[in-house]
């Protein structure tokens, strides 16, 4: 066998790419897809109806709102627990940009509070210096599935009346000392984007055991229509909507939630792959120039959303954006998660962040690398994964 790299001319560990994040689309969502067009009504609807129902009962939560992402119901959360222009919103710059773009919408600011690089959550022993009397919320991220220690944010949070909103995008199946992710925060809000653990190709829910809160999303949600406004066209007869907030276009369709319904039915089953997947990830990369991730700490449950690694800069020879180059060579897809929010120019430009203001979560934004991990990849795939990655960072080692 060839040795050499393939970005050295060497020959690819695989001859087709393997797609990251590629999701895992069986036939049952397909027909689902296909009974919601020959229905007549693949908008908003039943379908919508009955995927929120079964969530609802898969999180143990009292109300779960479907919307048209993750985003929508951040946005949403926000506004629902009265954050208003010139308000703090506490989170981790170590996040996808929608967290802290969510709190810009609603006017408010994001306060960053650094990560604890092992568990690469935001960390609970530095939030205390930034809360102000403008604090509004503490929101946390569920980083890669592992849930974040809401414990402490919740001792943190409610003697002061501070709210949470948790953004669980990557955690579904996730839970902290027993409870429930979906059941802790005054809102959460999870993410059914193509890459999720489950998806409707584009989607999110907003789960809050607050029945008042929940009826303002569903009617925020649709233009701020009178609850249910879909029902007027239906066989019960011509129902009249009223406006009651100047709204937003954020609902989920019958199509979306069609392919919802069939992924959640299947989400234990795909957390056990993914368990496997991880048990053999672990096992096979210990002994490379790598930063493994933690086991979840005790009484948790990690979703498993990604597998990250991060590159032992001072034992290799390149910087991780090499690395990246060499895998995607050998046709195994990566991805990156994430560039630190403040380094961003946004970001930098607007509130004056520079490198050094967050140094856990820069050291992770600096060397994160994430590798295949969906449910759709084979057992052959895995493996050549894992022979993708001991090539490069054997090759790349001091």
């Amino acid at each position: 066998m060839d040795e050499r790299l393939a970005i050295d001319g060497g020959r690819p560990v695989r001859e087709s790419f393997l797609i990251f994040g590629n999701p895992d689309i069986r036939e049952p969502e397909i027909q689902e897809v296909v009974d919601a067009l020959r229905s007549g009504w693949p908008g908003t609807g039943p379908r919508v109806a009955r995927f929120e129902e079964e969530f609802r009962n898969y999180i143990g939560c009292r109300n779960a709102v479907a919307l048209s992402s993750c985003t929508a119901g951040l946005h949403l959360s926000m506004i629902a627990l009265g954050v208003k222009p010139g308000d703090e919103v506490i989170t981790t710059p170590l996040t996808f940009v929608a967290t802290a773009n969510s709190i810009l919408h609603v006017g408010g600011r994001p306060v960053f509070v650094d990560c604890d690089r092992r568990t690469q959550n935001i960390d609970p022993d530095r939030i205390a210096p930034r809360i102000t009397e403008r604090t509004r919320v503490i929101l946390p991220v569920h980083f890669a599935g592992r849930p974040a220690d809401m414990t402490r944010i919740e001792a943190l949070a409610r003697p002061r009346g501070i709210k949470i909103i948790e953004d669980a995008a990557h955690a579904v199946e996730a839970s902290h000392r027993g409870r429930k992710i979906g059941r802790i925060g005054d809102c959460t809000v999870f993410s059914f984007y193509v890459n999720k653990n489950m998806i409707t190709v584009e989607g999110g829910m907003v789960t809050t055991d607050d029945e008042t809160i929940a009826s303002w999303v569903k009617i925020a949600g649709l233009h701020g229509m009178s609850k249910d406004a879909w029902k007027r066209f239906g066989d019960s007869g011509y129902k009249h909507y009223f406006i009651h907030y100047p709204g937003f276009k954020y609902n989920m369709t019958d199509m979306q939630a069609a392919i919802g319904i069939h992924q959640l039915r299947r989400v234990e089953e795909g957390w056990r792959r993914r368990r496997e997947i991880w048990d053999r990830y672990q096992q096979a990369f210990r002994d490379l120039p790598l930063f493994l991730p933690a086991p979840p700490d005790e009484g948790d449950r990690h979703a498993l959303h990604l597998f990250t690694l991060l590159v032992d800069l001072d034992h290799v020879k390149v910087d991780r954006d090499q690395v990246l180059a060499a895998l995607q060579a050998e046709n195994v897809g990566v991805g990156v998660h994430y560039t630190a929010v403040h380094l961003h120019p946004y970001y930098r430009e607007t509130y004056g962040y520079a490198r050094g203001d967050f140094p856990e979560a820069e050291f992770v934004s600096d060397r994160t690398i994430s590798i295949p991990f969906s449910t759709k990849i084979s057992d052959a795939d895995v493996e050549d994964v894992v022979r993708a990655v001991r090539k490069v960072m054997t090759a790349y080692a001091r």
